[in-house]
């Protein structure tokens, strides 16, 4: 049989999808550095470093150079490999017992890898986190550390959503503001803050602008309503059901990205807001395409098709607020 047969495509695609820390990527994979990946879930990383890109436009003050882009690299590596690499990875171990009802194939509940080689996976992930960020204050000469200090809050909201005994991820609504909060405003905070003055009204824009990422934190607990049902945890699809949580779902996303369009018309950054609300388009076209017809089948085709506007809008609204010296 040929490599381009169906047999081998599927496989290869399965070893992809495990690799990046998919759902349904069952490939049976023994290196350990492949677990050691798929337990940091790559494809996790790219909202964060979108997210300090949006920052570094929004500090108004990004120039392009060699310097600045390092910074901006270093800063991406901060808040993507490492930082969303140590959370999906205390994650993972966090909710092994839930994995091994939803995703049984999961590298800890399987036992392809150990639980002290996953604490140590940890333990490195969250050093070198800690370690970059105090390096990149030294770098662009804080007199506060304020890129030490944005790495321990994040480390401390990914352990209290992770971990008992607070373990927010069990309160629908809580527990997914805290990941949409660490998947837009940490990052943006972080790049705006290495290359400007972070200001409470950006701080307070972009929690607004998290909002709309409890909609997307929503998206992810389609595919594990079994196991939190099982397991006692109130995600939105177990409190109100699976076709209630999506509109609950779609409408977070779609509101709050209007309401930072809004605000752009306010400080008279009309054309950014133009473009940001025609973004929203789309978005609704695909929700009601596969995420509202079937919450449960479509979760990812719908994550791979609209969300692409949403993470655009975030640029948009980032490139705006610099415009304006925000």
């Amino acid at each position: 049989m040929s490599d381009s047969s169906p047999s081998k495509i599927n496989e290869k695609s399965s070893k992809t999808r495990q690799l990046l820390g998919m759902k349904g990527a069952n490939s049976g994979e023994t290196s350990i550095w492949k677990l050691r990946l798929q337990l940091m879930k790559p494809i996790t990383w790219i909202p964060l470093i979108w997210g300090v890109v949006c920052g570094a436009a929004s500090s108004g003050n990004y120039t392009w150079n060699l310097e600045n882009f390092l910074l901006a690299a270093s800063c991406m590596l901060l808040s993507g490999p490492l930082m969303a690499g140590y959370t999906q990875t205390l994650n993972d171990f966090y909710d092994r017992e839930i994995d091994a009802i939803n995703e049984p194939y999961r590298p800890i509940p399987s036992g392809a890898i150990s639980v002290p080689q996953v604490v140590t996976q940890i333990l490195l992930l969250l050093g070198f986190g800690l370690g970059l960020s105090y390096g990149l204050d030294r770098w662009v000469g804080h007199d506060f550390p304020i890129m030490l200090c944005l790495t321990l809050g994040g480390a401390f909201l990914a352990y209290i959503y992770s971990a008992p005994p607070l373990k927010l991820k069990q309160n629908g609504w809580l527990g997914n503001y805290a990941l949409g909060a660490s998947y837009i405003a940490l990052p943006w905070w972080a790049g705006h803050a290495l290359f400007g003055d972070l200001n409470w009204t950006i701080v307070i824009l972009t929690l607004f602008y998290s909002l709309a990422g409890l909609g997307i934190a929503v998206v992810n607990d389609f595919k594990s309503v079994e196991g939190d049902r099982q397991l006692g945890l109130k995600s939105l699809p177990v409190m109100f059901g699976i076709n209630t949580a999506a509109w609950v779902c779609v409408i977070m996303i779609d509101v709050f990205q209007a309401g930072i369009g809004a605000y752009l018309i306010y400080i008279h950054q009309n054309l950014y807001a133009a473009i940001l609300l025609l973004l929203v388009i789309p978005q609704i076209t695909f929700q009601d395409m596969y995420f509202l017809r079937d919450p449960l089948e479509n979760d990812v085709k719908y994550q791979a098709s609209a969300q692409p506007f949403l993470v655009l809008g975030m640029l948009v609204a980032g490139l705006a607020l610099g415009n304006a010296g925000v």
